[in-house]
This record gives structure tokens, C-alpha cells and sequence, in this order.
């Protein structure tokens, strides 16, 4: 939803200040809430947005009607949104527990545990008697100590490698297993396929396997530069996708559909392979797989979600010590450091997960110099690659994710005028048709995480970019069927509680 409509919602255009609505727009808004109330029931929650943002027009006094509208922006990742709408209703009605559950729902998301464990203490307080009050209380103090934990052990060694702990030489290959091994240490594309098949019949690469892989791809992955630039002949053609989300049998799918990577069929993937969806694991391993395989012809950009407060929320940390360890997963943490944040094509076309920046006269040279070896700060250019949003009006406003920014056609136009580019090509949000084109053509989004989630409904694409022409060539394919495991399925229990 553009940042308008939440502006002109919280003004409340409808009763005009001072001015008290009226019995008939009391009664009007009531019928718009039943109304957004069965959007969101039917998971339109862009139409709930809206309606609710009607009812709130006439009414802007009623805490329910920003409390229901938080918990549509909740589910359309709008977490910034989310968070003021809840806060707000806590304004309007102290004793509105749902507010106090909306605005903890949305720190949780956005990773701020300590001001979503005030608010779980407040209803605790509230309601001394809600099993499901103190449940989220004790989740999320069990989180801001593990939190507080880990910083402590962190200053005290300075940042060991977990590569230097592993013996991996002296680790033994049961007998038992039947499944992929690496050729003499090393990925061979017989091994890609035996372990996409492996995969598939949802069986474990063995742990010593998937160590060699992680220790190998943080090499490759440390000697690159943060800005990648690649150049594409005239005959040559790269595919680019977008998020993938731990989708595993939609990136199949895109194999199937589209033909394995190899030196004649180059891939970028724009960042975000784990989290949400349960199959993390798998995508992100096969991804490093051909990284390995590929080094010059398979690319891995960073995206939001390839990073520790992601990864504790959404699944993958949860994940990976299901199916591994707790070190394994600190492996994986450090090796998500390493990837690029950007990759320009021939010079013209800019590669990133999020987008463009909160300030004016950022250059590649800046993008260059950037130490990507670190989780992402809270502001600044690394921040802004991975999580910005392009919005449809001209300049910038906060952003809807309580991240980074929105940048308007402007910002994109002068940003490619000094850095003489084309466009760019980001990812990092859904679209119903799996791509959408931006800000006169200048500002490509693709993504490719079909029904995201498992209910989104939306397509998922990817682009062809030839070295001739460097015109966008959009490929639409549908979600295919997956186990029955569910996304989200090691996401933190707060998460699932909170939101849903």
C-alpha cells in the first residue's frame, strides 16, 4: 500500500479535526470494518488495508480499527506500518490488550525483542490468568536472554572462525549412508544431481558433506568483491531470480523449466534463499553447490534474510539445528557475511536485493568500498541494498517495513544519471504476477517464491537479460506441490503465535 494512505488515514480525513463524526458516520464506518473484516478472511489483505483505512477515515478514534488494520499489515510484511497503527490503538484505549499483542508481533518481526517483551509483560500484567499471554511472555524472554548471552560470549573472542573448531578430515561416512559424497572433496555435477534427486525424497546430505560445501563456498565466496561486475557478450544470455525463500521444489521447478546452471546457462539469485519456507536447508545448499561448481557463471547476492536476526525469527536457525547443530548454523552465519551485495551487467544494469538509498549522490565507487563482512548495520548503504522498497511518488518516505526507506521515480532516475546505468533489477517483494515493472521502466522487481508461503497466490518469474540488448524477458511459472510440511514450520513459536 503507498505511504499516502497511511498518512491520510491517521490524519482521519473523514471527521475533519475537532469535528466529532457523526451517528451516520459511525454507523458507516462499522459496515466498512465488516467489510475490510471479510477481505481479510479471504486473505485480500490489500483490500482490508483499504477498507480499514475507510473506517478509520471516519472514525479515527476507534483503537480496533487500527488494531485490525496492524494485523493486515502484519501479514503483508509491513511491519513499520504495523507497528504504528498498533501503537496508536494503545494510544486511543490503554486497555485494548490486542494493541499491546500487535505492537509486540511487530517488534518481534523487526527483530526489537526487548521492546516486544514490554509489551507481553503489560498484557501478562493485564491478564494474570492467560495461558497464552505467558506463554508469548517466557518465548520472548527466553530470547532477549539468549540475546543478551550471545553478545556477551561474542566480545570475548574475537570472532574465531567456526572453521577453525571443525576437524572435518577425521569425520567418518557411515556405512549406512547411502546418499551424495563429494568426488574426492570435491562438487562434480554428477553430485548436483544425485543431491537434488536426494533432496527431492526429502533425505539429509550428510553432515561432513555439507561442511565441506560451507568451508569451500566461504573461500570462493571471501575472495569476491562486494560489487560484482560481470560482462555478457553479444550471443550470451544470464537468468536472473528473484527471492526463493526456502521454497526448494519451486527452485527445482525453475532447473527443470529453464535448464540446470552451467558455463552456456549463467544464474544470478537476488538474495533471500532461506527462511519461511521449511526446505532452507536444501535450497541453500544446492545453491552453494553450484557456486562451487560454477564459480565465474553462478551468482549468490545477500538478501535481508541472510542475516542472524532474520534467521532466529524465520525459520532457518531453527531449521539448521533441527537438521544439523547450533554450529553448523553459526557456519552458515558466517559464510551468508561473505556474499556480495550487488552485480552490475556490462556496465548498465544494477543488480541488488533491496534497492536504492536513503540519501542522494551514492555511486558504484561507494557500493565498491562497502566491508559487507558483518550483519547489516540499522542504517546506511548496506543496509538500504538489502531492505529499501521503491514507491510510486516522487521523493522518499519512511519505509513501510520499519527498515531503510521508499525511494521515489526521482531518486532512481538521478542515481542511474550519475552512475550511467540503465536500470536496476531488485527483488524482496511479492508481486501477484512474480515481476513488476517501476518508475518509468528504470526499477525491476522480480521474485520467485510462487504462492509464497503457501497462500499468497502469487506467480513467480525470472528475467533473461541477453548481452545485445539487456531487455528484461519475464518467465511466469506457478507453484508446484511440496510435502506436506509447512512454511514456517521452524519459525520462532512467537511468530506463529503472534501473527497468525
Amino acid at each position: 500500500p503507498a505511504m499516502a494512505e497511511g498518512e491520510r488515514a491517521e490524519s482521519g480525513g473523514g471527521a475533519g479535526p475537532g469535528r466529532p463524526p457523526s451517528p451516520a458516520d459511525l454507523e458507516r464506518a462499522e459496515a466498512l470494518k465488516t467489510r475490510a473484516n471479510e477481505f481479510f478472511k479471504g486473505k485480500d489483505y490489500e483490500n482490508a488495508v483499504k477498507y480499514y483505512s475507510s473506517a478509520i477515515e471516519l472514525n479515527p478514534t476507534n483503537a480496533i480499527y487500527y488494531g485490525n488494520r496492524s494485523l493486515a499489515y502484519l501479514r503483508t510484511e509491513c511491519y513499520g506500518y504495523a507497528l504504528a497503527d498498533a501503537t496508536r490503538a494503545v494510544e486511543l484505549d490503554k486497555k485494548y490488550v490486542k494493541g499491546y499483542y500487535r505492537r509486540a508481533a511487530s517488534n518481534m518481526a523487526l527483530g526489537k525483542f526487548k521492546a516486544a517483551l514490554r509489551d507481553y509483560e503489560t498484557v501478562v500484567k493485564v491478564r494474570p490468568n492467560d495461558k497464552d499471554a505467558k506463554l508469548k511472555y517466557q518465548e520472548c524472554h527466553k530470547i532477549v536472554k539468549q540475546k543478551a548471552f550471545e553478545r556477551a560470549i561474542a566480545s570475548d573472542e574475537h570472532k574465531r572462525s567456526v572453521v577453525d573448531s571443525l576437524d572435518i578430515e577425521s569425520m567418518t561416512i557411515e556405512d549406512e549412508y547411502s546418499g551424495p559424497k563429494l568426488d574426492g572433496g570435491k562438487v562434480t555435477l554428477d553430485f548436483m544431481k544425485e543431491l537434488m534427486q536426494w533432496y527431492k525424497e526429502q533425505k539429509k546430505l550428510h553432515r561432513k558433506c555439507a561442511y565441506q560445501i560451507l568451508v569451500q563456498v566461504k573461500e570462493v565466496l571471501a575472495k569476491l568483491p562486494t560489487l560484482v561486475e560481470t560482462t555478457l557478450k553479444e550471443t550470451e544470455k544470464v537468468t536472473v531470480c528473484g527471492d526463493t525463500h526456502g521454497q526448494y521444489y519451486d527452485l527445482l521447478n525453475i532447473f527443470e523449466l529453464n535448464g540446470l546452471p552451467s558455463e552456456s546457462n549463467p544464474y544470478i539469485f537476488n538474495g533471500d534463499f532461506v527462511d519461511r519456507g521449511s526446505f532452507s536447508v536444501e535450497v541453500i545448499l544446492t545453491l552453494f553447490g553450484f557456486k562451487l561448481l560454477y564459480p565465474d557463471h553462478f551468482h549468490l547476492l545477500r538478501g535481508n534474510h541472510e542475516t542472524d536476526n532474520m534467521n532466529q525469527i524465520y525459520g532457518f536457525e531453527g531449521e539448521v539445528k533441527a537438521k544439523y547443530t547450533a554450529q553448523m548454523f553459526a557456519l552458515f552465519s558466517e559464510v551468508f557475511e561473505w556474499l556480495p551485495l550487488a552485480q552490475c551487467i556490462n556496465g548498465k544494469v544494477l543488480i541488488m536485493h533491496g534497492g536504492l538509498f536513503s540519501e542522494d549522490g551514492v555511486t558504484l565507487d561507494d557500493i565498491r568500498k562497502i566491508e559487507r563482512n558483518r550483519q547489516p548495520p540499522d542504517s546506511g548503504p548496506m543496509c538500504d541494498l538489502l531492505w529499501s522498497d521503491p514507491q510510486p511518488q516522487n521523493g522518499r518516505s519512511v519505509s513501510k517495513r520499519g527498515v531503510s526507506c521508499q525511494f521515489g521515480p526521482d531518486v532512481t532516475k538521478s542515481f542511474l544519471e550519475r552512475n550511467r546505468l540503465d536500470y536496476i533489477i531488485r527483488s524482496h517483494e511479492v508481486k501477484p504476477e512474480g515481476y513488476e515493472v517501476a518508475h518509468d521502466g528504470k526499477c525491476v522487481t522480480v521474485f520467485s517464491a510462487p504462492n509464497y508461503c503457501d497462500q499468497m497466490g502469487n506467480k513467480g518469474s525470472y528475467i533473461h537479460l541477453r548481452g545485445s540488448d539487456l531487455r528484461p524477458d519475464f518467465h511466469q511459472f506457478t507453484a508446484v506441490p511440496h510435502p506436506n510440511v509447512k512454511p514456517m514450520m521452524y519459525a520462532n513459536t512467537l511468530l506463529q503465535l503472534g501473527m497468525m
